[in-house]
């Protein structure tokens, strides 16, 4: 039975029993892919790791390095896979006459700007040199290793060769993308364990496709004003020129007469990722033109180009090779499953799913109030977004000494909201991204954030990934509805394709963003939802979640509560 691979130290909920039965049914039927939508505090990670011993061997992937940390603190015998930017770079260190790993990391002595492979020439014959303290897996699978091992490797060779071990996405995928030359054999697992399975789309559009950063336009020399920055044919010319640059940077340090001493020498492997990574995006475009699109350039605030995107509209023909575990379990709380295996490539009658019909959180601590102000579009007016900034106004004042969170769809948004807003209100406003001019990361907005009694957080990228738990939040609202900008060239192109995916995605964020202030039974918070826009779009009743009915005050007789 499944339950018995539940893990000991813990109670089975309820609740759980029941996934459990329901998985358990699935795989008896036979379904190599299966669907868990599950509302937070449901316990979807509990429930994974006995998917994962179940089956004997895992690879358990989460969205981010949090979540890994909230697995392995809980399941040891997860082994958890992290980037290089995580870890000290032993040859720096030894370089710099260091020993203070803390301190390296802090200062950015990581692997990231370490160099694995160096260049010896002896007797005018060159030959390439490993860190010393880099380990084979072969080492690391048979235990010959000492405290001098990188942990960077030791610790990705161990997740490599253990029954059962832990990822993030960008590190998952990488090796799935790049490593199964090398790692072939170590990437056969009886089951993968997605969690956050919501984000599987964009995460695999990170690594099919290309970004051209202003950066490299500049080290490679590039004049953009002789392309169209719309047109594939004219991005894939810029692309070769950004590949054709890494390899005469690549070239003129491996041919120095003492390579070491090459002003670059210490960005090598950065060169190396750079230029496989322009050559594979070459590649995956010019076998398959029509499915990419160029996104008009994104610029600074000064209105010079940051960055221009190309990207695939269907990723379905890439999906096998980032997920090739023979059985697979979706977990996230907003699924819509007829989109989801669009998406993916997935034949629907091949997929099961698992619908959780209730919420452990009582409703009464979770009250979503639908005051419909105004709907706002592209034809909303200025007296339209006022009214919904007035309303923003008296919640506020509502709350005078709580903290709160206010959502919205873009950034120019925040900063017209926040313009409207009392002086007082204006005050405890903190706009909030993951890059800002002030130069504060996300982390430590949140951190101020929590250090004020009366703050609130006004943002367009707090939807999902960040728990505002007790009373770091004890209201929410949602200003606007968050539709993909129609503007995006791929938002566009994929609509019109899989035009169920527009709305499927838009309800995942909205009701990934109901969830951000309430994280456990005993916490609570009022949310408010302004957008009149949002009445038309929960009228999709069947791509959303059972479990969001009771505090969306739908009809759930039909789900025997």
């Amino acid at each position: 039975m499944l339950m018995d691979s539940f893990p000991r130290n813990f109670e089975p909920r309820p609740v759980q029993h029941e996934i459990l039965a329901e998985i358990e049914e699935c795989i008896k039927s036979d379904y190599k892919s299966i669907i868990l939508c599950a509302p937070t505090g449901v316990g979807k990670s509990l429930v994974g790791v006995t998917v994962a011993r179940h089956f004997g061997s895992s690879f358990v992937i989460t969205a981010s390095k949090n979540l890994q940390n909230q697995y392995t603190s809980d399941f040891g015998f997860l082994k958890p896979v992290k980037g290089k930017s995580n870890f000290e770079c032993h040859l720096i260190m030894a370089e710099k006459k260091m020993d203070d790993p803390v301190y390296a990391r802090r200062n950015g002595m990581t692997c990231e700007k370490g160099h694995c492979i160096t260049k010896q020439v002896t007797d005018g014959k060159a030959t390439q040199v490993t860190c010393r303290f880099k380990p084979t897996i072969q080492d690391v699978q048979s235990g010959k290793y000492d405290s001098d091992t990188c942990e960077y490797y030791l610790q990705k060779y161990k997740g490599l060769t253990s029954a059962h071990s832990l990822w993030n996405y960008a590190s998952f995928f990488q090796v799935m993308k790049f490593g199964k030359t090398m790692f072939g054999q170590h990437l056969n697992r009886d089951v993968a364990v997605f969690d956050e399975a919501h984000t599987i789309e964009e995460q695999i559009v990170q690594f099919v496709g290309y970004d051209i950063r202003a950066r490299q336009v500049e080290d490679a020399k590039i004049k953009l004003d002789r392309y169209n920055l719309e047109d594939l044919d004219d991005i894939t010319l810029v692309i070769s020129e950004i590949t054709k640059h890494y390899a005469e940077r690549i070239r003129d340090i491996e041919e120095a007469s003492d390579p070491e001493s090459h002003p670059e020498y210490g960005m090598l492997g950065r060169l190396q990722n750079g230029y496989e990574s322009a050559a594979q995006a070459r590649l995956d475009i010019n076998a398959d033109r029509e499915n990419f699109v160029a996104n008009k350039p994104e610029k600074d605030m000064d209105g010079n180009i940051k960055m221009i995107s190309i990207k695939p509209i269907d990723i379905s023909t890439y999906v096998g090779e980032f997920l090739e575990a023979e059985n697979n379990l979706f977990m996230s709380a907003t699924i819509d499953k007829q989109s989801f295996c669009e998406n993916l490539g997935l034949e629907p009658d091949d997929v099961a799913i698992v619908d959780t019909p209730r919420s452990p959180f009582p409703v009464e601590n979770r009250k979503v109030e639908m005051l419909r102000i105004r709907s706002l579009n592209y034809r909303s007016t200025p007296e339209d977004e006022e009214a919904i900034t007035d309303a923003i106004n008296t919640i506020m004042d509502r709350y005078p000494d709580k903290r709160g969170l206010i959502l919205t769809s873009s950034v120019s948004k925040c900063y017209n909201i926040r313009r409207g807003l009392s002086e007082r209100n204006q005050r405890r406003i903190r706009i909030c991204h993951s890059s800002n001019p002030n130069g504060k990361t996300q982390g430590d907005i949140l951190s101020e954030h929590g250090r004020d009694p009366a703050g609130v957080l006004l943002s367009s990228s707090l939807w999902e990934g960040v728990d505002l738990k007790d009373d770091l939040s004890r209201f929410q609202i949602i200003a606007k509805v968050p539709y993909p900008n129609y503007a995006d060239n791929r938002v566009r192109k994929k609509t019109e394709k899989f035009p169920r995916w527009y709305t499927a995605r838009t309800i995942t964020k909205l009701l990934q963003g109901l969830g951000r202030s309430v994280r456990s039974d005993t916490d609570w918070a009022n949310t408010y939802v302004l957008d009149a826009a949002a009445d038309r779009l929960l009228r999709s009743r069947a791509m959303i979640p059972r479990s969001y009915y009771d505090m969306l005050g739908m009809d759930t007789q039909a789900l025997d509560l």
